[in-house]
């Protein structure tokens, strides 16, 4: 096994790009256990340089090399941080001279567009979704038809992560609805969902892991139980099953995963933003 690596996701915006970016290029290499740290706002040679001299000190401290990766738009900066004698990966270098040629243009260097209200239509879009999202959380509210989606499963599934990140990502307006035992007494869907089946998408969990996340949340209750878990977990595919409901497990998969399952199922065409 390989030992402790520091890494530095800086940035002149928020650092989200290069933590997206470093991070999904770390996750390739197994061997190795990164200790990461994202710094935003470097907007400046002299604060380039603080950051280099703390990224100096991991290196005494680690005694191996930085890695920095940098989505810093200006050349200065960029160059002080290299100063700092770690490793630079820069986000967009391998992108933007190819892009250059094709578009015949060049790039301007505005900070900030990927993750600042570039277009206030669409910043409204996602906070309107984000609102709708709440409001229709574990079936609050179950007026349905401005819903772009809505997702279906027994309670702590990961119905309200998902429709959360797919309103913040995506503007998308989901809505979740929480099988009840009533509801699952039955292999027909509620009443209430059947005008908008074209809409939905069921969610399901391995009992064991369910019974963990309950435990977590209703100790030693009977809501808790491995007994009870197992039974709602199948009476609930079985429901879609007959419904033709589609379906995914949200055991091993990433909330990402899930919504992007999810979009693609239901032909949900949107950006990220």
């Amino acid at each position: 096994m390989a030992g402790t690596r520091p890494v530095f996701y800086v940035s002149d915006g928020t650092g989200i790009t290069a933590e997206t970016i470093g991070h999904s290029l770390l996750t390739q290499f197994t061997e190795t256990r990164f200790v990461t740290d994202r710094i935003p706002f470097v907007g400046s040679v002299e604060r380039a340089r603080e950051v280099g001299a703390r990224i100096r000190e991991a290196a005494l401290a680690h005694g191996v090399r930085p890695i920095v990766i940098n989505s810093c738009m200006d050349s200065d900066v960029g160059a002080a941080l290299a100063e700092s004698g770690a490793l630079m990966l820069d986000v967009f270098a391998p992108f933007i001279e190819p892009l250059e040629r094709e578009l015949e243009e060049t790039r301007q260097r505005r900070i900030g567009q990927a993750h600042g209200i570039a277009d206030f239509d669409t910043y409204h879009r996602r906070i309107n979704a984000m609102n709708f999202a709440l409001t229709h959380d574990d079936g609050q509210s179950i007026d349905y038809a401005e819903a772009d989606l809505i997702l279906v499963a027994v309670s702590r599934a990961g119905k309200t992560p998902t429709c959360v990140y797919l309103a913040l990502h995506y503007g998308v307006r989901a809505a979740n609805y929480p099988l009840t035992e009533e509801d699952l007494e039955h292999d027909r869907l509620p009443p209430r969902l059947r005008p908008y089946r074209s809409k939905l998408f069921g969610l399901t969990i391995d009992p064991v892991r369910l019974q963990q996340i309950r435990q977590e949340r209703r100790p030693n209750s009977r809501y808790a139980q491995f007994d009870t878990c197992k039974r709602e977990v199948a009476a609930a595919e079985t429901m879609f099953r007959a419904e033709r409901i589609p379906t995914l497990s949200t055991t091993h998969t990433s909330i990402e995963e899930i919504s992007s399952k999810v979009l693609t199922t239901l032909g949900l065409n949107r950006e990220m933003f």
